[in-house]
């Protein structure tokens, strides 16, 4: 990793690109804080019409940045400080303990030992490093990877320069969770556990502050819990999607006589169950490769993370304490806003929040 200068800027603007909708946060950095400025969220799919998820194209995304940025008044050439991110199965980060090498050493072993902890072709691999600590007895260092591939990075670069901006700093959509949660939450020690639902699947990061740093995608999300509906209470793409954002895992009032979501055949789970199958192998790893089972709290982030019931269904599954996280302690926010705190934008948050 590079060292670069620190540059100065007034404003700062973090987009995350998500695979059904597009969220933009414009902040404004304070002497201590931020101020937010702005923000929308806006879908790339029709609303209301059943889609394919192999079938969504990347160009959908640059026309829908362009009309966000109109809406909320943004050139893209005055931006200062653009952060966005990239996820998916083609990127990935691990945090390992190496042994002390100075910095002329250090990037070309990283890359050969990223090989060994990261499952991406290493001549296709984009690798990018932070030096967390260096340990007083072993003089060991611990440092975090992240990794993706060239193909990812230029597919994401491209859709921004269609939207007429200019990319910079490009962070990896798990490490933005984690940002946007440890500056924006009073974190006591111990360990906590950040499930991002989107549309297709759930950024799940464990974390502490002196704690090991563990990351991965679950591959279900909002899409998944809609799609149940339907199956089970024979409802359309549009009606299935209207009764989550009413009643989530709940029942709606006259609906006794029919199956909720939870109540599916033996042979098929629901989707939250799915989703606390993936929690709990993740946090018996977790315990074994780390050695700390200390866990705090689940917070729930991303546009499913509203789903009714789900905080308190994932809680008595795993027997951790679960909230909804809103990633605003540390942003102003005006009195138009205050009615407005959304967890879908906590991606956004953490990448606008990003200072280098």
């Amino acid at each position: 990793m590079k060292k670069t200068k620190t540059l100065k800027f007034k404003e700062t603007v973090g987009i995350d690109i998500g695979s059904h909708s597009i969220k933009i946060v414009h902040l404004k950095k304070l002497h201590d804080g931020f101020k937010l400025l702005n923000y929308e969220v806006r879908p790339t799919v029709p609303q209301g019409i059943e889609y394919i998820p192999s079938d969504l194209r990347p160009e959908r995304f640059a026309p829908v940045i362009i009309e966000m940025l109109r809406t909320l008044h943004i050139n893209p050439k005055s931006i200062k400080h653009l952060v966005t991110s990239i996820g998916g199965d083609n990127t990935s980060i691990k945090q390992i303990k190496t042994i002390f090498l100075p910095d002329e050493e250090l990037e070309s072993a990283l890359f050969f030992e990223a090989k060994k902890h990261i499952p991406i072709s290493g001549s296709d691999m984009v690798l990018d490093y932070q030096v967390i600590s260096v340990e007083e007895k072993t003089n060991n260092m611990n440092i975090l990877l992240a990794a993706s591939t060239k193909e990812v990075l230029n597919d994401h670069t491209n859709n921004l320069v269609s939207a007429g901006l200019t990319p910079n700093l490009v962070d990896i959509d798990s490490l933005a969770i984690t940002n946007s949660f440890a500056l924006n939450a009073f974190v006591e020690d111990g360990v906590y556990v950040l499930l991002n639902l989107g549309a297709h699947r759930t950024n799940m990061v464990i974390w502490g502050p002196e704690s090991k740093l563990f990351a991965r995608d679950i591959p279900y999300g909002g899409y998944n819990f809609t799609r149940d509906i339907m199956r089970k209470r024979q409802m359309e793409w549009d009606a299935a999607e209207e009764y989550k954002f009413e009643w989530g895992l709940t029942d709606a009032p006259g609906a006794s006589d029919v199956k909720t979501i939870s109540m599916l055949d033996i042979s098929e789970k629901s989707t939250e169950d799915a989703i606390v199958e993936e929690v709990r192998r993740a946090l018996r790893f977790y315990v074994k490769e780390a050695g700390n089972s200390d866990y705090r709290k689940v917070y729930l982030m991303g546009g499913s993370a509203k789903l009714k019931g789900l905080a308190e269904y994932i809680q008595d599954k795993v027997n951790i304490p679960t909230e909804v996280f809103m990633p605003f302690i540390n942003v102003e926010m005006p009195e138009k806003f205050q009615d407005k705190k959304d967890p879908q934008l906590a991606l956004a948050i953490g990448l606008a929040m990003r200072m280098e």
